[in-house]
């Protein structure tokens, strides 16, 4: 074990996080904090030790049906459907005040329950978190119609109009890299749209959602608007996405995952958003700076420890600078700090599970095996928590798992190519398409690139640049449907047209 990979202990909770974690485990329906009709919890570790912390809820089917029935009622009496635009706009303004004015406590909790550095919670998920919902509240008052002048009947006839509805209760399932961010994420294009919904966060991170439940009654929403749901996704997410009186899926996680959710959906024919798995390409033209490459290559793929769906796990670098960059990105990847999340120096954190690292660290081997060769990483440090090295394989190939699947850990592959048509043809040799990246200075290249790849969102010379302005989701088994922006609004409303003989 070298010296960066030396675990050190976890850091003390302050009073606050400890007071939330010790909380009796309990459901938020219908603006109240309600006991389970069960007695089934989920324990809650802390990825940096190992040890259990918490526990919060298992819901059974009558806890879902009750929030589902909640949300229901609150969309169809019209208490937020019908609130006014504006008095909407201010209540999700208010939310995003008071995550603003907390940010230091939810930071803390999203770092133990999760694992990730509080420097990356504290400075960027939180943060992004409420200005989603900054921008979102503006929607609330813009959400606009057409009016349209039919082609097939005398002019002045009809008065035909286009409106754009609130599409129902929504039900809404996020994933555990990102719990808080991605929560907020979900939960405020559809309040903006005048939706209700019933949220479950993944049940390896229902903490921060739980304090989120806090800050929504806090806020004055009206009661039912939002419930949140804790529990096991094959139960209480099944549930979920089968109930007659969800309207909307919204779901965020693996494609595995998103292909059973899509199937159940089809029943009643749900409106369905799925934002799946990546395995996206960095492709690296010659005419770089090499370190700059380097540096923005290593933050790709070890933010969050590799545990991001638009992690950029596949490197394509041009054979004249491959070894150049590999060695500068090996300097890098060295330089990443593991350890526990609350330890102010920590770079890269734990895997949020062990069955997660035990997943990561399987993919590592099955490289071995193949034939790939470890240029950096490839172990995991000694101690309790969850933790893997920062790994970098090369002497790969398109045939192997490490190449083709998701490992969703701080693991890049590396490849050499030759030309612009070789290495979009091999960027394109997956399953996915989410996103990419592409360095160089060349500004027709860079273009021309961008036009072949097969993803839905690609960057060029960062690492990523999501924004809550621009649409977010992926071609392919990456999913269907966009968030964010103008498309984020749209996914949770309906359009009806109006013709009316005059």
């Amino acid at each position: 074990m070298n010296e960066m990979t030396k675990i050190a202990a976890q850091p003390a909770y302050s009073e606050n996080a400890q007071r939330v974690l010790r909380r009796e485990p309990a459901l938020f329906i219908n603006g109240d904090w309600v006991a389970s009709s069960h007695d089934k919890n989920i324990p809650v570790y802390d990825p940096s030790t190992g040890r259990q912390i918490s526990s919060v809820v298992d819901a059974s089917d009558a806890d879902v049906d009750r929030a589902v029935a909640a949300a229901r009622i609150a969309f169809d009496d019209g208490r937020w459907s019908g609130l006014a635009p504006y008095a909407r706009e201010r209540l999700i303004s208010r939310l995003a005040d008071l995550i603003e004015r907390d940010t230091d406590e939810l930071a803390e909790l999203e770092s133990i329950d999760n694992g990730k550095p509080t420097s990356s919670s504290g400075g960027y998920d939180i943060p992004r978190a409420v200005a989603t919902l900054r921008y979102m509240a503006g929607w609330a008052t813009k959400i606009a119609g057409q009016t349209i002048e039919p082609a097939l009947f005398p002019t002045g006839t009809f008065h035909s109009y286009v409106r754009r509805e609130p599409i129902g209760v929504a039900a809404q399932i996020v994933p555990w890299n990102y719990p808080f961010m991605m929560a907020v994420q979900k939960i405020a294009p559809a309040l903006a749209a005048g939706c209700t919904l019933v949220l479950k966060p993944a049940e390896q991170t229902s903490v921060s959602a739980l304090r989120l439940a806090d800050l929504i009654a806090e806020a004055g929403f009206p009661a039912g608007v939002v419930n949140i749901v804790t529990g096991l996704g094959e139960t209480a997410g099944d549930r979920l996405v089968r109930h007659p009186d969800v309207d909307k899926i919204a779901f965020t996680g693996s494609t595995e995952v998103g292909k059973i959710i899509n199937r159940a959906a089809t029943d009643t024919l749900k409106r369905v958003t799925l934002e799946l798995g990546g395995k996206s390409p960095v492709i690296v033209l010659p005419d770089v700076d090499i370190e700059k490459t380097a540096a923005g290559a290593a933050r790709s793929i070890f933010s969050n420890s590799g545990q991001v769906c638009i992690a950029g796990s596949r490197l394509f670098a041009h054979r004249d600078i491959f070894d150049r960059l590999l060695e500068a990105i090996a300097q890098n990847a060295g330089q990443w700090k593991v350890g526990p999340s609350l330890a102010p120096d920590t770079m890269m954190g734990p895997l949020v599970s062990t069955e997660q690292r035990e997943r990561v660290m399987d993919y590592i081997d099955q490289g071995r095996k193949a034939g790939a060769s470890i240029l950096a990483g490839g172990d995991a440090p000694g101690g309790d928590g969850y933790f893997v090295n920062p790994t970098i394989l090369i002497d790969v190939n398109p045939e192997m798992s490490v190449v083709r699947e998701e490992i969703f850990g701080p693991v890049l592959t590396a490849q050499r190519y030759d030309d612009l048509h070789a290495v979009a043809k091999a960027a394109n040799d997956t399953a996915y398409g989410l996103s990419a990246s592409i360095w160089t200075r060349d500004i027709s290249a860079m273009h021309r690139l961008a036009g072949k790849i097969k993803a839905g969102m690609v960057w060029g010379n960062v690492p990523t640049a999501p924004d809550v302005s621009l649409p977010f989701g992926g071609y392919k088994q990456s999913g269907f449907g966009r968030e964010n922006g103008t498309f984020g609004i749209e996914a949770y409303t309906e359009v009806k047209t109006v013709s009316i003989l005059l």
